[in-house]
């Protein structure tokens, strides 16, 4: 009996270690999802950096290390301004007239995790391609929690060894007592027990069910997704440097579901006149011309282009890649260099223009890589959010007009959606489509509400989304 409650006691013991260990370990990994979730679409990845917001880096410091204070700040800044707190006026007046969303359903813990979170990227951040800053990776934080679990198992397994033969030696000294014979148990015998055999069955159905509904739940997930596209656009040089507005390309945004990718016709509206490009020269810009048969030599399409072979095609625009290396080395006179340029330039664009198995020619649609890309059943409105919501570009997208290589911002998870309609205020103000919503103005008029978010409206109904 006594070493049955022993046995007990010992699982007890292991399984309350573990999960001691697991919930210390899970502060900064706990941060950075609400992080991700709730404050990236507006503070910087790397902490250090200033984005629509201030850097994080430090920031209860510069509260004076009040906590009280500060967790207010996070949950309702606005009151905060409105009492006057001096630190609160101090970043109103550098950022407003943008208001820090408010976070009332954090709780201490979770403002701890963040700022655990923080630490850690600012202590040990990776640079990440095209994401204008520093974070820590997936794969560093994957590997650091690989190493604790590994450690803390090792740690246990060992307390499991040492008291399994404190177990022993207790038994063996009661048997001696009672005048019993006593046999100690192998190890083997041990591990192939109905006790051990058991919980180790228990320990992979947890395992085995965690990884499975995590991986189901991850499944398409791509955030920071940012491949190499036909054509290296740079969002930084056409919205970043020359303040093109997103909805000039992407005009389907306003007034449908999608934003749409924007046809070669959208391109050639600026690029029949600027030809050569500030970075690539030629490189790139005639990739724009061959899809849509345009010829910049003689500022014409080029008639029956469809039907002309590759090798047409090919001798037109590598006339035109040698006609401006001549302009650019200011003579007249053809070289081998200005062959050797004009090739390597034409099979560096026929290889981005074709794609095998749906693309065989260079003329036609440029094939773009998608980005952005929602599972099938859930729907999803861009003319809902942009044209009726204001929801600006960059809440969802993050500041693409950074970007040199375009990258998914967001995670586009469930949650993500879910805590953005929890969170955001409905523009009532001047919006005809929120004018049936009379109860709301009233009680706005009276002063009984301060403001209505997207869940007030039904944004938080299965059907919204999943219809």
């Amino acid at each position: 009996m006594r070493s049955k409650f022993m046995k007990v006691r010992l699982i007890l013991f292991i399984l309350a270690s573990a999960i001691t260990l697991r919930l210390s370990a899970a502060d900064a990994a706990a941060g950075k999802t609400i992080f991700v979730n709730q404050c990236a679409s507006c503070h910087n990845k790397n902490m250090k950096d200033k984005l629509t917001g201030p850097a994080l880096a430090g920031s209860l410091e510069r509260w004076g290390g009040d906590k009280a204070a500060y967790y207010s700040w996070v949950r309702n800044s606005q009151a905060m301004i409105a009492k006057g707190h001096p630190r609160a006026t101090a970043i109103w007046a550098e950022y407003k007239p943008t208001v820090m969303s408010s976070f009332p359903g954090l709780k201490d813990a979770d403002i701890d995790n963040i700022l655990a979170y923080i630490d850690q990227v600012v202590a040990g951040g990776t640079k990440v391609a095209g994401g204008g800053g520093t974070q820590v990776s997936a794969t560093v934080d994957k590997e650091s929690n690989t190493l604790l679990y590994g450690v803390a198992f090792v740690i246990l397994a060992a307390l499991a060894l040492v008291l399994s033969r404190i177990i022993q030696n207790l038994n063996r000294t009661a048997a001696e007592k009672e005048g019993r014979a006593y046999v100690d148990s192998s190890f083997k015998d041990t591990l192939t027990s109905k006790g051990a055999v058991g919980l180790i069955i228990f320990a992979l159905v947890v395992l085995g069910g965690y990884t499975t509904v995590n991986n189901a739940i991850a499944l398409g997930r791509q955030q920071n997704y940012a491949p190499d596209q036909p054509i290296k656009f740079s969002h930084a040089t056409h919205a970043g440097l020359n303040k093109i507005d997103c909805q000039y390309c992407h005009d389907g945004a306003r007034r449908s579901k999608h934003s749409i990718i924007p046809a070669t016709n959208t391109c050639m509206n600026c690029h029949k006149a600027i030809k050569v490009g500030s970075t690539y020269g030629t490189a790139e810009l005639t990739k724009i011309f061959v899809s849509a048969g345009y010829d910049p030599s003689t500022d014409k399409y080029i008639d029956n282009y469809d039907n002309l072979s590759e090798a047409q095609v090919a001798d037109i625009y590598k006339k035109w890649i040698g006609s401006q290396y001549r302009i650019n080395k200011k003579s007249d006179i053809e070289t081998q260099d200005e062959k050797m340029i004009a090739n390597d330039q034409w099979d560096a664009i026929a290889s981005s223009l074709k794609v095998e198995g749906i693309k065989e020619k260079v003329q036609g649609p440029i094939q773009w890589k998608r980005i952005h890309n929602l599972p099938d059943h859930v729907y999803f409105n861009h003319a809902q959010h942009v044209a009726v919501g204001k929801v600006e570009c960059q809440k969802c997208h993050g500041t693409v007009e950074k970007m040199e290589v375009v990258k998914q911002h967001a995670p586009l998870s469930m949650g993500w959606c879910i805590n953005c309609h929890r969170e955001t205020e409905v523009k009532f103000k001047d919006n005809d489509y929120y004018k049936s919503f009379e109860r709301y103005h009233e009680e706005m008029r009276k002063g009984t509400r301060e403001k209505v978010t997207v869940e007030d409206i039904g944004g938080l109904e299965c059907q919204k989304c999943h219809y």
